[in-house]
């Protein structure tokens, strides 16, 4: 049987010799095959060498991302809402049957109405807030006609508080870009946007906090302007939110930096103890 095959293969090359058609090589068609499977090793390998990104490494940037975008909630929930700062006067500042408290934030200002009977009689102070009382509300008007509000016969800083309103906004973009690029590093399965959304991470957690510091200056400022008016201010819960937000960003951005190191900085660090010593 053998030899029959190989007389037929003989006789099947003779043709085509004759015939003028040429006939690679097993050498060359090895050559060939194996420089396509190089290839599709290449291929198979790319996510993991270099520029990519192993499966591992993939679920640490998702888990970073997670922080960010709680970061992100956290942001809209504080500069979309009014409760940075409460201001409760005396309870006899007005000297009738009827005290007011307000809170205001980057946007707006609310006034709540309280009956004097309805407090505590041995709390010296109106309020606090969250009482039951007849509230009122106003978005500030210098973001429109450059008017200023009056509260307890005093003007908050305009220049102040839309310079902080204007750091909320920025951070808010920056980490929006930060996460849109940590999307697209996961999505393309490569570590070059990583660095870039490190960096808008980071600096939108400076921007927070230094928009904090500046509607906290703002408020003293505020504080200081009529010292015959006695005023106790207290942050509220809307600081403490963007507060939080600030520090998740910068946590995330560095942790981002972390990832898109070419090493293990906890190798590099802490290296394993040599066993045979």
């Amino acid at each position: 049987m053998w030899s029959t095959f190989i007389v037929q293969d003989e006789e099947v090359r003779t043709g085509n010799a004759s015939a003028g058609v040429h006939q690679p090589s097993c050498a060359l068609e090895g050559f060939l095959g194996s420089r396509g499977g190089g290839r599709k090793r290449r291929h198979r390998t790319n996510p993991t060498s270099g520029d990519g990104m192993g499966e591992s490494q993939e679920g640490k940037i998702k888990l970073t991302l997670f922080l960010a975008v709680l970061g992100i909630m956290l942001t809209v929930l504080g500069v979309g809402t009014e409760f940075w700062v409460e201001l409760t006067p005396p309870k006899s500042f007005y000297n009738n049957q009827t005290c007011l408290v307000a809170h205001y934030g980057l946007w707006k200002c609310c006034t709540k109405t309280f009956w004097v009977s309805d407090l505590d009689p041995k709390q010296e102070i109106c309020g606090p807030s969250h009482l039951h009382g007849e509230s009122n509300c106003t978005f500030f008007k210098f973001y429109t006609t450059g008017e200023n509000i009056v509260l307890f016969q005093k003007t908050p800083e305009k220049d102040l508080t839309v310079a902080s309103a204007m750091l909320a906004i920025i951070s808010l973009f920056l980490m929006v870009m930060g996460a849109m690029c940590i999307i697209m590093a996961v999505s393309k399965g490569v570590q070059f946007f990583l660095k870039p959304a490190a960096a808008c991470f980071i600096l939108s957690g400076v921007l927070i906090f230094l928009c904090l510091l500046i509607f906290h200056q703002s408020v003293l400022l505020f504080l200081a302007s009529d010292q015959s008016i006695p005023l106790r201010h207290e942050m509220s819960w809307s600081v403490t939110c963007v507060g939080c937000a600030g520090a998740l960003a910068v946590v995330a951005g560095v942790l981002f930096v972390v990832i898109a190191l070419p090493y293990s900085p906890w190798k590099k660090c802490l290296p394993k103890k040599n066993s045979d010593i």
